[in-house]
C-alpha cells in the first residue's frame, strides 16, 4: 500500500485510486449515515439496532484491506493524499507522482460522497446538515474534543498509520498479509478516535464530506488536510532512518 508496482499505466493508477477512495468513503461514511444509528420498536419499545461505532471502525478497516487486495499490485492502493505523501517522503513513490495520486483520491471521495448525499435524500425526513458524517472539533467534534486535541490525535494517528503501511509493504514483512494489517490499523484508529474528529487520518475522506455535510466542516477543513500531512511526513521522514529496509512490489504482496 506504500509503493507503486512495476510500470502500470497512467490511466490504470488514476482508475485504482478513484475507485478504491471511492470505495472507502462509500465504505466507511456510507455505513456512518446509513447504518450507525438506528431504531426499532419491539414491545413499544424503542431499540438501537445500528452497528454504532465499533461498526464504522469495521467498515473503514474492510474497505481498505479489500480495496488493497483489489488493486494493490497497480497504484499501490494508497487511497488516502497522507498515505501517497508518506511514500514519496520514504522514497517509495516519485514527487512526480504525487500530484496525480492526490487528485485522482479527491475525485473518487467526492463521488462517493454525493452518491451518499444523494441516496440518503431519498429518506423522508432525512437532513444532510450536520448529517454526512464530516469531521470536526470543538463543537463539531462528535464528544466536544478541542483543536488541539484534534490536531494531536489526527498527527499521531496518521503518523502510526503510515509507519504500520510502511512497515508491512517492507521486504522483510511477511508475504501476503500487509492489506490485513493496513485494515485492522484503520480500524484501531477509527475506535480510538471517532470521538475526538469522527476520525479522519485521510484528507480525501474528510473532503469528501464536508461539503455535503455543511455545518461548519467546510471552515475545519484544514485541519484534516493539514494534520494527517504532517503525520505522513513525520513517519515517512523517520521509517528509513529508523528501521531501513525497502518496499515489495504492491501492498498485496
Amino acid at each position: 500500500m506504500s509503493d507503486e508496482s512495476s510500470s502500470p499505466s497512467t490511466t490504470s493508477t488514476v482508475a485504482a485510486e478513484l475507485i478504491g477512495t471511492f470505495w472507502l468513503v462509500l465504505g466507511g461514511c456510507g455505513t456512518a449515515v446509513f447504518a450507525a444509528i438506528q431504531m426499532t420498536q419491539a414491545n413499544d419499545l424503542d431499540i438501537a439496532v445500528g452497528v454504532g461505532y465499533l461498526g464504522v471502525a469495521i467498515a473503514f478497516g474492510l474497505t481498505v484491506l479489500t480495496g488493497a487486495y483489489a488493486v494493490g499490485h497497480i497504484s499501490g492502493a494508497h487511497f488516502n493524499p497522507a498515505v501517497t505523501v508518506g511514500a514519496a517522503v520514504s522514497g517509495r513513490l516519485p514527487w512526480a507522482k504525487v500530484p496525480l495520486y492526490i487528485i485522482s483520491q479527491v475525485i473518487g471521495g467526492l463521488i462517493a460522497g454525493a452518491l451518499i448525499y444523494i441516496v440518503a435524500g431519498g429518506k423522508d425526513g432525512f437532513e444532510a446538515t450536520g448529517q454526512m458524517a464530516a469531521n470536526g472539533f470543538a463543537e463539531h467534534s462528535p464528544d466536544g474534543y478541542s483543536l488541539v486535541s484534534a490536531l494531536i490525535i489526527e498527527i499521531v494517528l496518521t503518523a502510526v498509520f503510515v509507519w504500520v503501511i510502511l512497515g508491512a509493504t517492507d521486504h522483510r514483512a511477511p508475504i501476503g498479509f500487509a492489506p490485513a494489517a493496513i485494515g485492522l490499523t484503520l480500524t484501531l484508529i477509527h475506535l480510538i478516535s471517532i470521538p475526538i474528529t469522527n476520525t479522519s487520518v485521510n484528507p480525501a475522506r474528510s473532503t469528501a464530506v464536508a461539503f455535503f455535510n455543511g455545518d461548519g466542516a467546510p471552515g475545519q477543513l484544514w485541519l484534516f488536510w493539514v494534520a494527517p500531512i504532517v503525520g505522513a511526513l513525520i513517519a515517512g521522514a523517520l521509517y528509513g532512518p529508523l528501521f531501513g529496509g525497502k518496499p515489495r512490489t504492491s501492498a498485496a504482496a
